[in-house]
Formats: structure tokens, sequence, C-alpha cells
């Protein structure tokens, strides 16, 4: 851990006795403008959803980046904040008509459904206006297989895509499409070849569809690095350049096209960590226990892993359980202390569950009470995820660490 992280959580854990999260921004602009430079023909949209704190907002749109919402709330933020109704993407199934009807005027609606589609048709009907709209499309492609699609609750199947009537719609035009196949992706060959079907499929979209084609919405699916001894960076520059040659040709043929990019976890997934404190220690049947405060009622996904392991088949890694859970040793725990002898310790919390476990079997330098407990990969899908009223313990706060070494709350 950075030596600037490490002060700025003692210092800030001197101010507190409850457990926070900390959100670096350097970090955040860091990876933010790492993407812009390496796919420079390409816009980005920030994902509400794995993060809302409100100063991680405010960086990203400071730094150019639109909005992917997935609720009426997540659009009320964007538009709060002076992004323009272009750059808020709002793309969600189940939407209610007033959802539909309070978002129309803020942000892009992208129909998850024939039906959502129809109810914006007579929304737009009632006012007398002409809507601008996307659709996302459910393709005969995966990540993994070319050749053929998958069902599931996203979108429109592609087929049923072409076969409806769109003249059933007078008062909606179709703008642009959206996909989004996988989350957390390391792979850049995996991740081009999805590129190239998706650049496949506007292009049978513009044939096939009343289409006045301005936007592509190619999802996300970059990962981010958990397991240190089994990930890697994301190659974002090998795939950029890649992504670049063959927009080059999408371009020639369709026109101007926005080709958008959401970041799901990538950029603020490193950005954070969980402070805590060791607050009890103790021995059982020859095991050393280690219980800090507020453990998985502060960040649940460490002891969802551990849940997870007690079920599922020996060696094998459950998948299609984005977000609540990527992969075992997704976390690094550390102790901010000078010790240097370690010892092997179960790392609990104190809630009264015995589910309560964010990890086994872990060496760590030798602990005492008092000693602060940094968890890593925390800044996406962690205080989002939380039950944090379980047991009525106090609720983690949350801060950015600016640029500047300022804190902001929300």
């Amino acid at each position: 851990m950075e030596n600037r992280i490490a002060a700025a959580i003692r210092k800030k854990m001197a101010e507190t006795d409850t457990p926070f999260y900390l959100y670096d921004q350097v970090t955040i602009r860091d990876r933010a403008r790492q993407l812009r430079r390496d796919f420079a023909d390409c816009e980005f949209l920030y994902s509400i959803k794995t993060n809302p704190f409100l100063p991680v907002v405010q960086t990203l749109v400071a730094e150019g980046f639109g909005i992917d919402a997935a609720s009426l709330r997540e659009v009320e933020i964007g538009a709060a904040l002076g992004v323009e109704k272009e750059q808020i993407l709002y793309s969600a199934p189940g939407k209610t008509d007033a959802d539909i009807a309070a978002a129309m005027d803020r942000s892009i609606l992208v129909a998850d459904s024939l039906g959502e589609l129809e109810r914006i048709e007579a929304l737009a009907a009632e006012r007398g206006e002409r809507l601008e709209v996307g659709v996302r499309v459910n393709p005969n492609f995966t990540m993994d297989d070319p050749d053929h699609g998958a069902g599931g609750k996203f979108g429109i199947d592609e087929e049923q895509l072409f076969a409806y009537d769109f003249g059933r719609l007078p008062h909606l035009t179709l703008i642009g499409l959206h996909v989004h196949a996988r989350s957390q992706e390391l792979s850049a060959s995996v991740l081009r070849r999805y590129y190239e079907n998706l650049f496949a499929l506007a292009e049978r979209c513009q044939e096939r569809l009343p289409l006045d084609l301005r936007f592509l919405n190619m999802g996300g699916g970059l990962g981010i690095p958990y397991s240190t001894a089994n990930d890697h960076e994301l190659d974002t520059a090998a795939l950029g350049l890649e992504t670049a040659a063959m927009l080059a040709g999408l371009r020639e043929r369709l026109g101007k096209v926005r080709i958008i990019i959401e970041t799901g976890r990538y950029v603020a997934g490193p950005a954070g960590c969980y402070c805590t404190r060791i607050v009890d220690i103790k021995e059982s049947y020859g095991k050393k226990y280690l219980i800090a405060r507020s453990t998985l009622n502060g960040f649940l996904r460490p002891s969802l892993a551990r849940l997870v392991a007690a079920y599922a088949p020996a060696g094998t890694v459950p998948k299609g359980n984005e977000p609540l859970f990527t992969k075992y040793d997704a976390f690094d725990f550390l102790l901010l202390t000078d010790e240097t002898e370690t010892e092997t310790v179960e790392l609990c919390g104190n809630l009264c569950t015995g589910t309560d476990i964010m990890a086994s079997a872990l060496t760590l330098p030798r602990a005492k009470v008092g000693d602060i407990l940094v968890v890593t990969k925390a800044g996406s899908y962690a205080y989002v995820l939380t039950p944090v009223q379980f047991s009525s313990q106090p609720v983690p706060e949350q801060f950015l660490l600016t640029a500047d070494g300022r804190f902001l709350d929300r």
C-alpha cells in the first residue's frame, strides 16, 4: 500500500471510531485518463451502481464521463450534476411508467423489452412528442460463442427485434443499440472478438431496422485484477489500438456513430479500501481468532466468498454471480503495523452469526487490539452490496481522499 494512502488512513482513523471506506481520487483520475488515452475514439459512462458516493461520481463527471444509469435515482444524480441528457443512458429491466415519464427529459431511454418500447410509445403519444430511444439487444452471440446467443432477463433477442413491426411506434425514433454480455473480463483478445461481433451486429441492425444509428453502447466487461496470484491487468492499450482499427472501417460504412463503453468497476474498484480495527483477540482449540469491527456488515463480499466456498463443489469456481462473488481470493487483508513477526489467524467480525468470517488460515503480522485492518479493492460493489443495518452496528462512513490531501464526505 502506498505510504500516502496508509498515512491518510491512520489520520482519519485517529479522528473517528467508526469503520470507513476511503476512495483515492488520484487513482480514480489516473484510471479514467488511461481509458480516455487508450480509447481515444470512444466515450465512457461511469456506472453509478458500482459506487454512487457523490464525490466519486463528481470526480468522474469532471473527467468528462457520462452516466450509465440503472435506475431513475441514478438519472437524477447525473442530471443534478449538470450532465447533459445525451450523456445519461438509462438502461435497466423493469422500468415502471413513472420511471420512464420522469426520465424522458433527462436521459436517453434504452428499452429492455418490446413491451417497454410500447409503453414508451404510449407515454410519448400522450405528450404529443416524438422521442429518440435506444434498445438493449440480446444478440445471437456471447463473449465465448460467436455463433449462438443465450436466453436471459436482459434485452430483446436479436431475431425478435428484426421481426417486430416498428410501424406500431410512430412516436419513437430508434437511434441507438446497447449490448452487455459479461462483467470482469481480463482478456483483451476476448473483448476484441466481442467488439468485432458488436460492430457486425450494428451493421445488421442498420440494414434490417428503421434505425438512425447514432450510438452503440458496447456495455462494460473491463475487469480488474482481484487475485494477486492469478490475475493480471487488462491490456487497455492493446485493446484500444485494435478497437480503433475496427472502428475506422465501421465508420466508413455507418458514419460518425458514437461508440460508448461503460466502466463498470474499472475506474473505482482498485481506488477504494475498507478500514476497521481489531477489537479483540482470542484462542480456541489451537487457533487464533482476530475479531474486527463491522466486517460482514461493513464489507460483505469477503465473507460471502467464504460462504460460497462452503457450498460449491470442491475445486470449482461458480460462474454468473457477479458482482456478489468474483473469486475466493479476491481481496487483500493488511494490518497497518510495524510488527514483522507473522502468525496464522482466523479473521472474524463482531456479529452474532457464524458466517461473519472474512478469511481463514490467513497469514498476517502479529496483531494487537487496536491495530488498523485494511481490505483492498473496495471501491466498487462494496458498500452498495453490504447489509449495513444488520445487528444495528454503526454504519461505515465514506471519504474521498482528494489529490491535495483533503477528505470529502457526503
